[in-house]
């Protein structure tokens, strides 16, 4: 049984591997740069997109919202003038809580992919399975808030593990909290010490501008 098990699962993750193949390859004809954007629910993904659109002078941006159900936080960045595709799981994915290869794929027609400079996947809000499935982007990131405690990349590690940039939000709240953020970008840095960090504030603002000139430099900026 339990090899029974595995073998379903490497044959889950090899078709999606395929798919997002073919995803990469479409992005690569449209020219398009990809970033897989993950967090836990609640960590602030949203209010950092919205804090970013006014900031990328000169770039093409597009999102793919990916939730279990429900379009508030697609809504949210279709008002700021941005082309946005709703992936819900619950409507014909099985209410999965990640977005996989076939899911982006099945949202890209709904986009102006020749258009785009970047886009933007704002995947849904779990520490666990979308660092499992690839999507055919170009980098991933995630958003960990300082009210998730400093142990998060110890407990998840491979969520930390597959990105290439790691947002610490909600410092506005730091003098709040009994929070120790040294000892959580060392936790980082033990499970990922290759990943970029950056110190923000979504609600404020502070520190975006770092993130924002991250993305630029995947663009070739």
């Amino acid at each position: 049984m339990h090899r029974h098990h595995v073998s379903v699962v490497e044959g889950i993750l090899d078709a999606n591997d395929t798919i997002a193949s073919s995803n990469r390859a479409d992005f690569a004809a449209a020219a398009v740069t990809v970033v897989n954007l993950m967090s836990s629910p609640g960590a602030g993904k949203t209010t950092l997109l919205e804090r970013l659109v006014p900031m990328l002078h000169g770039v093409a941006l597009g999102v793919i919202e990916g939730d279990v159900q429900g379009s508030y936080d697609g809504d949210r960045i279709a008002a700021l003038h941005v082309p946005v595709t709703q992936i819900n799981t619950a409507a014909g994915f099985g209410g999965e809580c990640h977005l996989d290869a076939n899911m982006v794929r099945s949202a890209l027609g709904g986009l102006p992919l020749e258009e785009l400079d970047l886009l933007i996947v704002e995947n849904v809000g779990n520490l666990v399975c979308p660092a499992e499935f690839r999507i055919g982007e170009h980098a991933r990131a995630m958003v960990i808030s300082i009210t998730e405690g400093e142990d998060k990349p110890l407990k998840y590690p491979l969520m930390f593990h597959a990105c290439d940039a790691i947002v610490i939000n909600k410092l506005d709240l730091l003098a709040h909290l009994d929070f120790d953020l040294d000892l959580l970008r060392a936790n980082i840095a033990a499970v990922n010490p290759q990943a970029e960090q950056f110190l923000v504030s979504a609600r404020s603002g502070e520190g975006v501008a770092a993130w924002r000139d991250w993305l630029l430099t995947l663009l070739g900026c």
